[in-house]
C-alpha cells in the first residue's frame, strides 16, 4: 500500500524526490503518513480535499476485506 500512495504522490508533485511515506502498523490499522514539500501541498491536496479524498478513496478500494484498515494522513 505504501508503494501505491508513493506512486500517487509523486505523479502530482513538482518535486518528487521530497515525497515521504512513512507507514506506522498499530493493532487496529495502518496509518500511512505522506510528507511533501511545502510549496507542492496544495497539489496533494487539491481544491475543496478532492486529490486527498480520491487517495483515500483508491486506498480503500486497493485494501483486502480481511486485512486491517489503512488511513492516509497528510502532513
Amino acid at each position: 500500500m505504501r508503494e501505491l500512495v508513493l506512486f500517487l504522490a509523486k505523479s502530482l508533485v513538482d518535486q518528487p524526490d521530497q515525497v515521504q511515506v512513512m507507514e506506522t502498523e498499530g493493532p487496529e490499522a495502518i496509518i500511512l503518513e505522506l510528507s511533501v514539500a511545502p510549496d507542492d501541498m496544495g497539489k496533494v491536496i487539491g481544491k475543496q480535499g478532492r486529490i486527498a479524498k480520491a487517495i483515500r478513496t483508491l486506498v480503500k478500494a486497493a485494501t483486502a476485506k480481511d486485512a486491517k484498515p489503512v488511513f492516509v494522513e497528510i502532513q
